[in-house]
Formats: structure tokens, sequence, C-alpha cells
């Protein structure tokens, strides 16, 4: 058993703690997270609740050797009480039979039940990431007011939160969730190297029905409330009788899919839009090579881990200056950063892009650049294995140390 000046080399039990694997940002960051720190001889076990949804389930599709997963059925993502107390109850028990140094918890539901679960348990060091708020300008007054005052209490509970922007830190000590000094920005590490190295698949374009030759607008997100789809079928609108060769690839699946292609066909853009459905991560560098410009419309969300993966593919892209946005569309460098819910700032944008191929490649050049340094995955582990030992030293050492 090493003694207190070696401990900080000791291999660590790990928990990460989520609602969902569904095929996700979060989720993805999640499981890199977990995947990295176990190729650093760490012991990690991740506990879900239970995965359903058109979304797809990430573990199934990517899994990870040496992870432990634990499916607790009360961890879900509605507000439940009773359902809950539940997953509370369940959580703390699993903390307190089990020897973990670190409980790291992600997305808001999980982030409350958790956090109060493994501190009530007595877990060494309690964590969470912020990957998105609960609480944001589009959500009801009331529910923000609710969401913000559990947040608030969740963060008595926890050591440090960590978050994938620093708009979500600003947003949260604006809010009043917790002082300034108790968080810290990890960037969402991703596998980078497969977009960078990704080239145009002339069989994947013909298998899409998409035209050699023909600009491509890309879109990868879920087919779900506020993801911003609605306001790409505008500006499409306005930007195909200029371009009318343009297709519009959309990467993902989701209840909003019928909707979507009734309104995509009462606009008669039928012909220039093209639905791929769910795409397994490791084949989105293939549909993303297709692309000549990539837009992110989601009115909520913490960093977006797509637009960061067409930059390093040499995409440039177009996003509404909201959350963790603007800190990697690059006014006018690596893409066009747009006021949100502005169909015009749009609809500018890409005209701009489809009409200067140029602007396009050295855009595209610089963010990819920037992105190959600044997200790596590996790296994201090598920060967060740091923080947990950092962190440990000043709250008294792992489990072992408190007789765990």
């Amino acid at each position: 058993m090493p003694d207190s000046a070696t401990y900080d080399q000791y291999p660590l039990s790990i928990c990460h703690v989520i609602t969902r694997m569904i095929v996700g940002g979060a989720q993805e960051n999640t499981l890199l997270s977990c995947r990295g720190l176990i190729e650093k001889g760490h012991s990690v076990t991740l506990v879900t609740g239970p995965t359903t949804g058109p979304e797809g389930k990430l573990l199934r599709r990517t899994p990870v050797e040496g992870l432990e997963a634990v499916e607790i059925p009360s961890l879900v993502r509605e507000l439940r009480p009773v359902t809950d107390f539940r997953a509370y109850r369940e959580l703390m028990d699993l903390f307190r039979n089990r020897t973990f140094d670190v409980v790291h918890t992600h997305s808001s539901k999980a982030g409350i039940v958790g956090r109060l679960a493994a501190r009530k348990a007595r877990v060494p060091l309690v964590v969470h990431t912020v990957h998105g708020q609960a609480f944001h300008r589009y959500e009801k007054w009331w529910r923000n007011r609710l969401y913000i005052a559990a947040e608030r209490i969740a963060a008595r509970y926890c050591d440090h939160v960590f978050a994938v922007a620093q708009a979500m830190i600003d947003q949260c000590v604006d809010a009043h969730v917790a002082p300034r000094d108790k968080y810290s920005v990890v960037y969402s590490g991703m596998d980078t190297g497969g977009f960078v190295n990704a080239t145009p698949d002339a069989a994947l374009r013909e298998q899409l029905g998409i035209p050699p030759d023909v600009p491509v607008v890309g879109k990868i997100a879920r087919l779900f409330e506020l993801k911003g789809h609605d306001f790409l079928i505008e500006a499409a609108s306005r930007v195909v009788p200029e371009f009318p060769d343009v297709q519009f690839l959309l990467v993902g699946d989701g209840v909003l899919r019928p909707e979507l292609e009734a309104e995509i066909a009462r606009r008669g853009l039928t012909r220039n839009f093209v639905f791929a459905g769910l795409v397994s991560p490791d084949e989105v560098p293939r549909y993303t090579a297709l692309m000549d410009v990539l837009v992110h419309l989601s009115l909520r969300e913490g960093l977006p881990r797509t637009v960061v993966q067409a930059l390093a593919a040499g995409v440039p892209a177009i996003g509404y200056a909201l959350d963790g946005t603007p800190e990697v569309i690059r006014n006018g460098e690596t893409g066009y950063v747009c006021a949100p819910e502005s169909v015009d700032d749009v609809a500018d944008a890409l005209r701009k892009l489809l009409a200067d191929p140029e602007a396009r490649r050295r855009m595209g050049r610089t963010g990819q650049e920037m992105v190959i340094k600044q997200f790596d995955w590996r790296h994201m582990a090598d920060v967060l294995e740091g923080e947990y030992y950092r962190l440990l030293l000043r709250h008294g050492g792992p489990a072992w140390r408190h007789g765990r």
C-alpha cells in the first residue's frame, strides 16, 4: 500500500455515471474518457440507465475492452421523483459496496442524483462534467428555476466541476450555481485521426444518390427538438434558387424525421435533401469527407463535437453564437458564426462558402490545424487523470486512505 508521498502513482478505481449511452456527444466523450483511463492502467466502471430510442446504442456499436458496464433501470433521463429516489438509493448502495476512489458524473440528471449518492456514500472524490445546460433560454422559466436550484444543491455535494467549454462555466457562474474556482475547462476529446485521414468515397456518394461534382452541405445531429433542422430547411429554401444543385446531407435519426421530410416536400426541396439515417460513430468520417460545408444550428449544446470533427476533416463550419460554438468556429477563419436563430445569417454564410471554393479550403485547413492539437481524446484522459490526482491530494487521498 503506497504512502502519502507516492499515491499519485496508485491506480485508481473510477466510476463514471450517465443516464443513457445513446450515440451522442456527451456519451462519446464519456466512453472515450473511460477508454483513455483504462489504457492508463486504472479500473473503470460505467454506470448507465436504460438506452432506448432511435438514436442507437453506443456501447453496442463501440465496445471498450476492459470496461465494466452496469445498468440501473431507474436511472432515467425524464423527471420522475419516485424513480429518481430509487436511482439515488441504488447508486448509493453501489458506491458503498464498491471501493471507488472517484465518481465522475455526466449529464444533468445523473449529475444530480449521482453526486448526492456518491457524497452520501463517502466516496473520496466526486466530480461532474457539464456537457450542456439543463437550464437555457429556450426552456420554460419555472423549469429553469427548478434546474438551477437542483444544480446548486448538487454542486455543494461534489469537489469539482469540469465543463467542455468556457461558455458552460460562465453560464453556471452567472446563475450562481457555484463560484468560478470550482470549475475548470476540459475540452471534449475525440478521435480526430479518422477525420483527418478521411477522403471522399465515390461509392458512398453514389449510394446516397448525390451526383458527382455538386456541393454538399452537411448536418450531423439527432432529428430532435432544438437541433436546428427547421432553420436549415428555411435557409435552404433561400439558397437553392442560387445554387440549384446543392445537396443537404442530414446524418442522424430521431422522432422528428417524418415531420422534417414533410416540411422539405412542402417547400419543394426533396431533390436537394438526403437523409442518411443513423450512422455508426466509426462511419461518420466517411460521411463528413463528402461535405463541403457543415452547419451546426443547435440552440442548446455544450461543445459542438460535430464542428470539431468537421474541422478535423478540413471542412469549414457555420453555427450559431451559442454555448461553446464560438470557441471552435472562429468567425471568418474556420467558418462563420451567426446570430442565434437568424436564418438570414445562415443563408448569407452558405452563399459565401458555396460561391468560394478557395475560402472553403483555406478555412478548412486553419480549422484542422487548430483542433488536432486541442481536442485529442488521449490528451483529455491525461488531463482528467491529472485532475483526479490533484483533487485527491487536496481532499485526503484515494479510498484506501479513508479506510474504505
